[in-house]
Order: C-alpha cells, then structure tokens, then sequence
C-alpha cells in the first residue's frame, strides 16, 4: 500500500521544500539531501509506485518510456552525458531502499568506482 505522508510525495505536493532540477507533468528531479558523488540527482515519479517491481508491474507503458528519457533528459541538462553517469534504482530491504516511493538516482561528476564491494 503507498503511504501518501512518504517525504517524496510531500515533496512532490511541495509540502516540503527541495531544490528542484527538472519538472514536469510526470516527474519531479531534485537535488539528493546526503550526495555520494558531485553530482546526485533523484528523479521522482508523479504517479504512486512505491518501488521498481510497482512500476514496472503496474505502470503503462507510456510512464515507463516516459520516465526513462526524463532521465536521460536531465543528465543531458546538467552535463553529464559526455563524461558519463550511472543511474541505479534500489528495490526493497536488501537494496537499502530508504523511501518507500520509486525513484532513480542519477549520479556523475567524477569517476565512479564499483557498484559493490572494494
């Protein structure tokens, strides 16, 4: 069941402030609060999806092509798509999802190392 009260949707419902890098009807991009590279954007869904398996399961197909050139739209915008950038998407415990809303992180500026491990 979504949680309408998730900080995510709240910032969506601009109940709680957060410095937005790209919005429009679908998506909200804002900047991430705890960055773990130079650049550390989330992109947000409009729609309630609480993880991947969510929206990929219950999303038409038009949110899902949508959303995925809105990442590579933002990327394009704050430059990274010469250099490079990693987009991850966590799902669930294991994955340490924090928030409980489907969102994807775009991450770039620097040179990133593994996804796991040393």
């Amino acid at each position: 069941m979504y949680d309408q009260n998730n900080i995510f949707a709240k910032i969506i419902r601009k109940e709680v402030p957060a410095k937005i890098i790209y919005e429009d009807e679908n998506a909200i991009a804002i900047e991430d609060i705890a960055p773990i590279a130079p650049t550390h954007i989330l992109v947000l869904t409009k729609k309630p999806f609480i993880s991947f398996n969510d929206f990929i399961t219950n999303a038409t197909t038009m949110d899902i092509d949508l959303l995925f050139k809105t990442v590579q739209k933002i990327a394009t915008k704050v430059g990274l798509e010469q250099d490079g950038y990693r987009i991850l998407m966590n799902h669930g415990v294991n994955a340490n999802q924090s928030v409980p809303h489907f969102h994807i992180h775009i991450l770039g500026g620097m040179k990133l190392g593994r996804l796991i491990g040393n």
